[in-house]
């Protein structure tokens, strides 16, 4: 299996700043391929060695930006039809929609947000935004769970039209290990897996590089126990998106998301 990185850095409709985030972390996985490339003992990265292309899209035009849609879902229907790994670096959450979209029903996307995307109150807008986009789908949705939200005022009606199944962080923290179980039995039915990554589910402590942050959000150990319990060879992809470096402080936003992307590409190419 090869993996491809697409950077999308796709940033209207709310979180402005989010696509110099996805620019980053693609120049962190350059700065990975091409550290193994210099590297003559042998290392773990050695699997990543011809295993790992990266393209990098723009939106610099207003030809770019009225096709992002398009651009997108093309890119990533590409990858998916072709058996490889799309690990997809976004802007703000919203430009995470077109590899959605190409998933279809028999996928199960679990995702990491502290916001349910689902907004429809008096000060959100009824277009399609990054706070709503769950809602603009135009093909068949797939299967959705989220984990780490610190949603307050959605009544379970309005979640349950969208999501099969949410995990409060409220409910990770009281019982982390039933969240693991339900959502290994949960994975476990569907065809495909894709883990969709908003950088918000994490604490702002953790992770404070974010135009939203929320309290009481995920720790990084607490993910990656979570991230383990779902992952399987039915996962196809990964995405990463709503990190602003603007907020970042000391790097510490950088160095938790740079790290996590190297950590899935050696999880892809040198299974445990």
């Amino acid at each position: 299996m090869r993996t491809n990185v697409t950077v999308f850095p796709f940033d209207l409709f709310g979180g402005a700043g989010t696509g110099a985030g996805a620019q980053l972390l693609g120049d962190a996985v350059h700065e990975i391929l091409d550290d193994t490339e210099a590297e003559t003992r042998p290392c773990r990265a050695d699997c990543l060695r011809g295993n790992v292309e990266v393209q990098e899209f723009a939106f610099e035009t207003m030809q770019q930006i009225r096709s992002w849609r398009k651009t997108g879902r093309a890119a990533a229907r590409e990858t998916l039809k072709a058996g490889d790994f799309l690990l997809w670096l976004g802007g703000n959450h919203l430009s995470v929609l077109p590899v959605l979209e190409e998933l279809g029903r028999d996928c199960c996307v679990v995702q990491f947000d502290a916001h349910l995307d689902v907004y429809a109150f008096h000060d959100t807008t009824a277009e399609l935004s990054h706070g709503n986009f769950l809602r603009h789908f135009e093909t068949p949705r797939p299967r959705i769970l989220n984990i780490g939200h610190r949603d307050l005022f959605l009544t379970p009606d309005e979640i349950s039209e969208t999501f099969e199944a949410t995990y409060s962080a409220v409910d990770v923290a009281t019982n982390i290990d039933r969240v693991a179980t339900e959502l290994r039995a949960k994975v476990a039915g569907a065809k495909r897996v894709w883990i969709d990554l908003d950088a918000d589910a994490f604490d702002p402590s953790v992770c404070p590089a974010v135009r939203q942050p929320l309290p009481f959000g995920l720790a990084a150990p607490t993910f990656l126990k979570l991230l383990d319990a779902v992952w399987s060879d039915k996962v196809v992809g990964m995405s990463v998106s709503e990190f602003d470096p603007e907020c970042d402080v000391r790097e510490t936003g950088l160095n938790l998301l740079g790290w996590l992307v190297e950590f899935v590409l050696l999880r892809v190419h040198s299974p445990r």
